[in-house]
């Protein structure tokens, strides 16, 4: 396994916040966005989506121009060579996350 998919898959599926972190990158996939824009459109918390951003830019799978509260995100060019395994990770996660879900709800 090459280490570009070793690293997709510890951020996204191997971590806690793992399923936060593919949602942020979806949507930056999409469209750049700031952090506050994030959080409004992903219903996180602003200091929760803060921490999920740091670690995507720690780990080179996002990239920023700007400064403070106008910082815009965008996709890597680490991620964007990677995509296709972004996209069967993506798939996977989002799966489990569903299933997850529909679990919980069975208990109530």
């Amino acid at each position: 396994m090459r280490a570009e998919k070793r690293l997709l898959w510890w951020i996204l599926a191997g971590s806690a916040g793992g399923f936060n972190r593919t949602r942020i990158l979806n949507e930056l996939i999409q469209t750049p966005r700031n952090a506050n824009e994030l959080s409004t459109l992903l219903d996180l918390d602003y200091k929760t989506t803060r921490h999920h951003l740091d670690i995507l830019e720690k780990n080179r799978l996002i990239s920023t121009i700007g400064n403070k509260y106008g910082t815009m995100y965008f996709p890597s060019d680490l991620l964007e060579a990677n995509m296709h395994f972004f996209k069967e990770i993506w798939g996977k996660v989002n799966k489990n996350e569903i299933k997850k879900n529909y679990r919980k709800g069975e208990e109530k």
